[in-house]
């Protein structure tokens, strides 16, 4: 049994110590770290630590322990820091009494630390990655449940009718609602929830933001849904015309109000006299980002809402293969950039089960080939390299299971991105994969397993169509890198 703690310690001791830590948090695989000096950081002795399959060092100094293993060591890098996850906690610096120009050094250590791909845009992706990712364990369970359930419709379904139907002293069943309502109460109030995480990522207070997201959640008894009049129908709102959507924002609404409540409050509280903030404050935050949600956020979430669909259709119904393998051969250079994210909360509108897919995500299958189309590559490495460079031969044999789980980082950072042609090559032979899952019509009804176990959480009758669609990319990858992937001069020079 490893020993979590002592990785933790290692971890703090490396990048500098627990004073020099401002913020940890952890995702599905990795263990994120601000830190108030990264010239204090060691990064060949953290890659040395025992079970880090790789490092990415960008703004933040990320640490890949893999799913399970990381949540572990990041409670024990929490309990030894005293900052909780997403907490943020300004440090002291010695240097301060040293003399030393803080803001010249972090300006250096920016310059020489910051990764080449870590701009504006994928800043702004990350936080907004960081609203959805608390999530993803719920969007998972809840999406598993829903598929528990589409399974007991096929075993208890009324006999003689051609349209599945589940048999209705199932379907009233104590035990069957209950299943049914834990899955429904995640999508049904996600927006409260989103809301909460938007408005702590912008440094707002959380409460605030649940209650903004919740102007997004459907639910008849909200005054604002009020029916009057004879016969019923719902209150006009000026300048529209038309009665409040609630539901038409959803997510991305939800989104955009944390994150305005947040800066509106932050905004009031720099001026606000401290007798009157407790009660000013989030009185006018509420009341100011309430009408602006009516009157902006929700339109425009429903407007972005369409569109991703409208696009989705284009690029996966329209396009056909076409767009299924562009956005399978696209999905490595988008992680290894960072722009991966802006599908994270793609993927939740599209596993919501009143959405326009009722829940079947037929975009996320497609973008997790990639990943075999990675481990394809390697494989073809390997074959290629056969005893003349034994150290490439030692990385793959220790990076290719955690790939064929989901957990590409390792091979993408340790093997394909550096050595180049290999992740061209890699990325070339997923577009095949991801053609397979669009002919076979796979869709995810959940999020958070990848890799070759995706086919877990596809929809009805798509185990197979997504192991062929994996198996492929392998293939196809394996083939292109082998005849047109090798370069001895650099395997030589990276690896000996």
């Amino acid at each position: 049994m490893e020993n979590y703690k002592k990785i933790a310690e290692e971890v703090v001791e490396a990048v500098g110590g627990k004073s020099n830590i401002q913020e940890n948090s952890t995702c599905m695989t990795r263990l994120h770290l601000t830190l108030a000096d990264k010239s204090k950081v060691d990064l060949e002795r953290v890659k040395k630590i025992n079970g880090v399959m790789g490092t990415v060092d960008g703004e933040e100094l990320q640490i890949v322990f893999g799913p399970g293993k990381v949540t572990k060591i990041g409670a024990e890098v929490s309990a030894i820091t005293g900052i909780l996850a997403d907490e943020r906690k300004e440090v002291y610096n010695e240097d301060l009494e040293k003399g030393i120009d803080l803001q010249a050094r972090a300006k250096e250590n920016k310059a020489a630390q910051q990764a080449k791909h870590n701009g504006p845009v994928q800043v702004f992706l990350k936080h907004f990655a960081n609203i959805f990712l608390p999530a993803l364990p719920g969007i998972a369970g809840a999406g598993l449940i829903y598929g528990i359930l589409n399974v007991l419709k096929l075993f208890f379904r009324v006999p003689g009718i051609a349209a599945v139907q589940l048999d209705p002293s199932i379907a009233q069943s104590w035990w069957y609602l209950t299943l049914n309502t834990a899955g429904w109460t995640l999508f049904a109030y996600l927006p409260i929830y989103i809301g909460m995480n938007a408005a702590k990522e912008y440094k707002g207070s959380p409460i605030l933001g649940g209650m903004m997201g919740a102007m997004f959640v459907g639910n008849a008894a909200m005054p604002l849904l009020m029916k009057v009049g004879d016969p019923a129908a719902g209150i006009n709102l000026p300048i529209t015309g038309a009665p409040f959507d609630a539901a038409a924002g959803g997510i991305l609404a939800a989104v955009f109000a944390g994150i305005v409540v947040a800066h509106v409050e932050r905004w009031l509280r720099s001026w606000v006299p401290d007798t009157l903030d407790m009660i000013l404050t989030p009185l006018c935050a509420l009341l100011i980002t309430a009408f602006l949600a009516i009157f902006i956020l929700q339109p425009v979430g429903a407007v972005l809402t369409k569109a991703i669909f409208a696009l989705a259709d284009v690029l996966l119904n329209k396009l056909g293969f076409i767009g299924a393998y562009a956005l399978s051969a696209l999905q490595l250079p988008l992680v290894s950039v960072g722009l991966h994210r802006a599908f994270t909360p793609i993927h939740t509108i599209m596993n919501d089960p009143n959405g326009q897919t009722h829940g079947v995500n037929y975009l996320l299958p497609i973008l997790q080939v990639a990943g075999a189309g990675q481990v394809g590559a390697v494989i073809a490495l390997f074959a290629r390299a056969k005893k003349n460079h034994k150290k490439l031969s030692e990385a793959i044999l220790a990076s290719v299971p955690a790939g064929i789980l989901g957990i590409g980082e390792p091979l993408m950072y340790g093997v394909t991105l550096p050595l180049g042609k290999p992740f061209l090559t890699a990325s070339l032979g997923a577009g095949f994969g991801g053609i397979m899952i669009s002919l076979f019509h796979v869709g995810s009804v959940a999020q958070g397993v990848s890799g070759i176990l995706g086919f877990l959480i596809v929809n009805e009758g798509g185990a197979l169509g997504y192991l062929v669609g994996y198996v492929t990319a392998i293939v196809a990858a394996f083939v292109i890198t082998y005849f047109f992937g090798w370069n001895e001069e650099k395997v030589t020079e990276l690896f000996g």
